[in-house]
C-alpha cells in the first residue's frame, strides 16, 4: 500500500540537496522541467476551456486554478511514494522536483545578464534580456528605467520564485510546494487582465492569498540582508511602511519597497507607483548590490525553512515517545 503521508513529508536532506542542484546546476533541461510540463498542461486546458460570458469564464477559470495545482501536487505526492522501495532514488527524485519549484541561481543570472548589457552600453540588449525576469514591455526604457525593472523583479522573485515555495515544501511537504508552483504558473500564463479578464480571476486570487505571508517574510528577509550587508536597515523600514500598499498587488509592494529603502533609490512604473526615494542614481552596480541582498535573504530564508522542518521532526519525535 502506498504511504504518501510519510513519503512527502518535508526533509532536511531534501531541502539541502535540492539548494546544492540549484546553485551548483541551476534550471533543469526544459523537456523534463515540470514547470514547463505544468505550463503546457495550462495552455491545453486553456484551449478547450468554454469560451463564453464572464460568468461561464469565471466557472472555468476557477476549475482551472483548482484542477491544474491539485492534478500536479497529486502526481507528485504519488509518483514519490510509489518510488519508497528505492530509498536513493526518491531521495533524488524529491529534489529534482522541490528544485523544479524554485530558481535562485536563475533569478541571478537573468540579473546578471542585463547588468552586463547595460555596462556595456547597449540599452537594446539591455531591454530585451528584461524579459527574462519580467512581462514589462521594455521597449520604451531608458538605462535607468531597466535598472529599476530589473532590481523590482530581483525583490519580488525572491518571494515568489524562492521563499514562498521553500515556505510551502516546509509547511506541507512536496505537494505544497508543487501546489504553490502550479498557482503561482498559473497567476502569470492567465491571472492578468485583457483577454483573461474573467477566466484568470480565481488563479490571480488564489495566487494572491498564497503569497500574503511569504511576501510580508520576504520584506522582513530582505531587511535582515541588509543589515548584514550594511545598508540602511531604519531606512529600508521606513520606506516599507510607507510605500508597501501603493502597488495594485496586495503582495509585490512588500519586498520591492523594502528593497528601494534598502538601496536608497526610487523605483516606479509609469504612473502606477513610486517606491522609495531617489537617494542616488540607479546604475548598473546597482542590481549587484540588490542581488547581493537578495541572494542573501533567500539563503536566511532557507535556513528558517530548515529550522522549521527540524523543529517538526523533533515535535514529532518527543509526541511519538510521549505516546510509546
Amino acid at each position: 500500500m502506498i504511504d504518501l503521508a510519510s513519503a512527502t513529508e518535508p526533509s532536511l536532506l531534501v531541502l539541502a540537496l535540492a539548494l546544492a542542484i540549484d546553485l551548483l546546476l541551476g534550471e533543469l533541461p526544459a523537456r523534463v522541467h515540470p514547470v514547463v510540463w505544468i505550463g503546457r498542461s495550462i495552455a491545453l486546458l486553456e484551449r478547450v476551456l468554454p469560451r463564453g460570458g464572464p460568468r461561464v469564464q469565471l466557472c472555468a477559470g476557477g476549475l482551472l486554478a483548482l484542477l491544474v495545482p491539485c492534478a500536479w501536487a497529486g502526481a507528485a505526492a504519488y509518483g514519490i511514494a510509489a518510488l519508497a522501495r528505492w530509498p536513493l532514488l526518491a531521495l533524488l527524485a524529491s529534489a529534482l522536483l522541490l528544485k523544479s519549484a524554485f530558481a535562485l541561481r536563475a533569478l541571478g543570472q537573468a540579473a546578471l545578464l542585463v547588468r552586463v548589457a547595460l555596462s556595456a552600453g547597449s540599452v537594446p540588449d539591455a531591454r530585451l534580456l528584461l524579459r527574462n525576469l519580467c512581462s514589462r514591455d521594455a521597449r520604451q526604457l531608458d538605462a535607468p528605467s531597466l535598472v529599476a525593472a530589473t532590481v523590482e523583479s530581483v525583490a519580488e522573485n525572491t518571494s515568489d520564485s524562492v521563499i514562498a515555495p521553500l515556505c510551502y515544501y516546509a509547511l506541507f511537504g512536496l505537494p505544497g510546494a508543487i501546489f504553490y508552483r502550479a498557482v503561482n504558473t498559473l497567476d502569470a500564463m492567465v491571472g492578468y487582465r485583457g483577454r483573461y479578464e474573467y477566466l484568470g480571476k480565481a488563479s490571480a486570487r488564489l495566487d494572491d492569498l498564497l503569497n500574503l505571508v511569504p511576501a510580508r517574510l520576504t520584506a522582513a528577509l530582505l531587511l535582515a540582508a541588509g543589515a548584514l550587508t550594511r545598508q540602511r536597515v531604519a531606512r529600508g523600514l521606513l520606506v516599507l511602511r510607507r510605500d508597501a500598499r501603493r502597488t495594485a498587488s496586495p503582495n509585490a509592494g512588500r519586498p520591492m519597497a523594502a528593497m528601494a529603502g534598502l538601496l536608497g533609490v526610487q523605483l516606479s512604473k509609469g504612473s502606477e507607483y513610486r517606491l522609495g526615494d531617489p537617494e542616488r542614481a540607479l546604475e548598473p552596480r546597482t542590481i549587484d548590490e540588490a542581488w547581493r541582498v537578495a541572494a542573501l535573504g533567500a539563503l536566511l530564508g532557507a535556513l528558517l525553512c530548515g529550522l522549521l522542518i527540524a523543529a517538526r521532526l523533533i515535535g514529532a519525535h518527543l509526541a511519538g515517545a510521549r505516546h510509546a
